[in-house]
């Protein structure tokens, strides 16, 4: 008998005031946790967590991402003994702060990552860079922010090799309100770099149950260009979660 049990997704909003009433200036945070579990002929848990602090100053937007994924299956040995194996490890961090320039909604941002998966062709990845930010298309149901700017990289590939250099990163995230019950987003960053180019992608729906509860379905993609021969270029994950908020 296979039981699966779903964390719902908890959204905990804190500043001047709630997300979909916040104030001009103030913070923003969410924090969000999902966990699958199965049993019987299949074995294991998988756990997905992400905490997103934003703040809004009168010159200043800075954001702070902190998401963590990871997946524990049985296996079963050659000898017949069955172990509980971890079979995905994923960190990873971003800080940005961004200043406003005169024009409404432009800025200029200096952003840092790290990536740390244990299993993913490049076990250490970590970024700098700055760069340009616009709204380059808003109606009263859809937005598209992009992002442009260089930075330097530095990263450990799964065979122990080190590899560095410069980059150019660019970025999308597109808001459609579908309804007054439901948001689709879109998001993707690229970065290039000399020998390899590096591209996250992420496509969510939000259907809103009633006032405090939402159901969330999420495609999220991970691709390098440049992988060693016993890694995939593609990791793909897939989610549908409840989201609580107040």
């Amino acid at each position: 008998m296979k039981a699966i049990f779903l964390i719902p997704t908890l959204t905990l909003v804190h500043g001047l005031a709630a997300a979909d009433t916040a104030s001009v200036h103030g913070w923003n945070n969410s924090a969000e946790l999902g966990a699958i579990s199965t049993s019987g002929n299949t074995v294991g848990t998988s756990v997905t967590g992400k905490l997103d602090a934003r703040q809004e100053l009168p010159d200043w937007s800075n954001e702070y991402v902190l998401a963590g994924y990871f997946k524990d299956e049985q296996v079963t040995q050659a000898d017949g003994e069955k172990v509980r194996e971890r079979s995905a490890q994923r960190y990873s961090f971003s800080a940005k702060a961004a200043y406003k320039l005169l024009q409404d909604h432009d800025k200029l941002f200096a952003l840092a990552t790290h990536v740390n998966d244990k299993f993913g062709a490049y076990t250490r990845y970590s970024t700098v860079g700055v760069g340009y930010g616009t709204e380059t298309y808003k109606t009263p149901d859809h937005s598209l922010d992009v992002e442009i700017g260089p930075g330097y990289f530095n990263g450990t590939r799964s065979t122990g090799e080190m590899e560095s250099g410069m980059t150019v990163r660019g970025a999308a995230n597109l808001k459609w309100k579908l309804s007054d019950s439901a948001l689709f987003t879109q998001n993707l960053s690229v970065e290039r770099g000399t020998s390899n180019i590096h591209s996250l992608a992420e496509t969510a729906l939000r259907t809103k149950i009633n006032s405090t509860m939402q159901m969330k379905a999420a495609f999220s993609v991970r691709n390098d260009t440049n992988v060693p021969d016993d890694k995939k270029n593609t990791d793909t994950q897939t989610s549908v979660t409840l989201v609580y908020s107040f």
